[in-house]
């Protein structure tokens, strides 16, 4: 049985989707910290366990029966981030699992400044101490976050933010399909890290902010400003100081070019283009712009 963890969040439950597309689903179980959120996927036939990294005894049954376990990496970071992805690595070898897949990224290195980076690196060692086969899914960077990143540029006609670099923004649906694709033989070649699962450009926020002037047809420029001056900000706005550091931090390791150059292997794998910036930026400013009722 080929498990999937965080089947309730973004990239998990399009993994489940396109696994499903794949196998029959009596072959997929999901390890979810709400069983109630992936009733949906239990009415189509898929097992459905509550498992929770930070409740190890939890992941024996979630696990249970494994053949492949799939880690989607949590949404914390340091050392409660490392805990939670040594336990579920240790309960998916105590489960037998023949390969533990996890999604990583691109830019995993001990040194960077952006703090999930080191935590994919440790992660990456922990795993190849395990003893498991494993594949690390290098992940590009979400292009859903330039999103974020607009922010208050579509009201201010500013995108203002710290000097950055090129970014390899890459389309969550496209890192769910190569996943399904991992899961199911489609990714035989890869034993450790895979290189780098990129969309096709690498675009700076100079060229987001150009982006979003046309598809909007409102002009937003491109302003730098410190980190010091954009962590007093966010501070301002009331974001955590934790919160704060790690913006910043992204914005330092997106300037030594860990988040570039984009590479042709997701699309090699997809067997089709990956999908442009523009095209994800169009799809997420039209949400935007839809009244809700």
């Amino acid at each position: 049985m080929i498990i999937i963890t965080g089947a309730n969040g973004k990239l998990g439950r399009a993994v489940a989707e396109r696994l499903l597309e794949r196998v029959p689903a009596e072959e997929i179980g999901v390890s979810v910290r709400d069983v109630e959120k992936a009733h949906d996927l239990g009415d189509r036939g898929v097992r459905v366990r509550r498992g929770d990294f930070t409740d190890p005894s939890s992941l024996a049954h979630a696990f249970e029966g494994a053949s492949q376990v799939l880690l989607v990496s949590t949404d914390t970071t340091g050392e409660t981030a490392l805990r939670a992805h040594r336990a579920a690595i240790e309960a998916a070898a105590a489960a037998g699992a023949g390969r533990i897949l996890y999604t990583s990224h691109m830019g995993a290195d001990p040194s960077s400044p952006f703090a999930p980076m080191p935590d994919h690196a440790a992660t990456e060692a922990a795993l190849r101490a395990s003893g498991v086969p494993f594949t690390s899914l290098r992940n590009g960077f979400y292009a859903s976050t330039t999103l974020m990143l607009l922010g208050a540029a579509l009201d201010t006609d500013e995108l203002a933010a710290p000097e950055d670099g090129p970014v390899a923004w890459t389309d969550h649906a496209d890192l769910a399909e190569a996943a399904a694709l991992a899961l199911t033989g489609g990714c035989d070649d890869f034993d450790g890290a895979t290189p780098a699962l990129t969309g096709p450009e690498t675009i700076d926020l100079a060229g987001v902010a150009a982006l979003a002037t046309r598809l909007t047809g409102r002009p937003v420029r491109r302003v730098v400003v410190s980190d010091a001056d954009y962590r007093a900000r966010l501070l301002a706005h009331g974001l955590p100081e934790a919160q704060a550091d790690l913006l910043v931090g992204l914005f330092a390791a997106s300037r030594r070019g860990d988040f570039a150059p984009a590479d042709p292997t997701l699309a090699r794998l997809l067997g089709r283009p990956t999908t442009p910036l523009a095209d994800i930026l169009k799809a997420g400013l039209k949400e935007t712009a839809t009244p809700t009722g």
